[in-house]
């Protein structure tokens, strides 16, 4: 029998917190997939910022 696809897992975009409160020209996002079934809420994760060359946080937008 074959799979039927993903199911509850949908694409998320996290973007940078920190970035838009630098001022600094550009963004760093990520594009990634959560279980909206197990996770309702907002993703957040610490995420590496290739303009601000550290690790920031990072949350799901839309």
């Amino acid at each position: 029998m074959a799979k039927k696809g993903k199911g509850n897992r949908v694409q998320v975009i996290l973007e940078c917190t920190e970035h838009k409160e630098s001022g600094l020209p550009g963004m760093s996002r990520y594009i990634t997939t959560k279980n909206k079934k197990n996770t309702p809420d907002r993703l957040e994760r610490r995420k590496y910022n290739p303009v601000l060359k550290k690790v920031t946080l990072h949350r799901e937008i839309k």
